[in-house]
């Protein structure tokens, strides 16, 4: 594949910066950190708790409500968010297209993984044990909760977490809490996917100053996961 042309189509989203003026007061700042730090340490427990409920327990619904619902709140109480634009055709548009091919490419991505997953037990097992709501659950509220908590991830860690960083380092600082927030779940196949998908995430943060791009690459991506691991991931 032409470098060229690989570097024009990835440019926008995930590395040009477009111009923004996002400045806050040094006391904003800091009440930004303070509320990030306490929203990350309650929305990780609560993540925990939620997975570690019986599949089809109906006290999952509940408690996954709750952690979007933390998500959202400790973002909206840290400062301002903003939704972001890319370059496309030299104007500044937010990002629609872009990013919802984008999660298509990552649930390719790991619909191809999980093929090889599914032949190692051990690995297949943790995998297994995400899906288990997916499989003996309703769809249509796992579906729900599914693309509440991905929208509420992103207004909080790619958000109110990325601006409580500062300029430097965000993208990979911000991928290690929030594949770190996912260690509560003590699971490493969603501690491995969470690096993953955040990295691209927080390219994409980075490159559109805002939070429009990583929700719609996110909630994308698990919808294809979804519909798509269980029917390759088996008992």
């Amino acid at each position: 594949m032409n470098s060229a042309w690989l570097r024009r189509a990835l440019g926008p989203s995930l590395i040009d910066r477009v111009e923004r003026d996002h400045q806050q007061t040094d006391q904003a700042f800091r009440r930004r950190r303070i509320v990030v730090a306490f929203t990350l340490v309650a929305g990780a427990v609560l993540l925990g708790i939620s997975l570690s409920v019986r599949p089809g327990d109906d006290l999952f619904y509940l408690l996954t409500v709750l952690v979007a619902a933390t998500w959202i709140i400790g973002a909206l109480l840290s400062g301002p968010l903003h939704l972001g634009r890319i370059a496309f055709r030299d104007r500044l548009r937010r990002p629609i297209i872009t990013p919802m091919v984008t999660g298509l490419v990552l649930g390719a991505v790991f619909v191809t993984g999980s093929l090889i997953v599914r032949e190692i037990p051990a690995l297949r097992e943790l995998v297994n044990s995400v899906l288990a709501h997916a499989r003996y659950g309703a769809i249509v509220p796992i579906a729900a909760v599914t693309l509440l908590n991905g929208v509420a991830e992103e207004v909080f860690f790619r958000g109110a977490l990325f601006a409580a960083i500062g300029r430097r380092h965000a993208v990979l600082i911000s991928t290690v809490i929030y594949a770190a927030a996912t260690v509560a779940t003590g699971n490493l196949m969603l501690v491995f996917a969470a690096a993953l998908l955040g990295f691209v995430l927080g390219l994409q943060r980075r490159a559109s100053g805002g939070i429009l791009a990583p929700i719609l690459t996110h909630v994308t991506w698990s919808t294809t996961m979804l519909f798509a691991l269980p029917a390759l991931i088996h008992q």
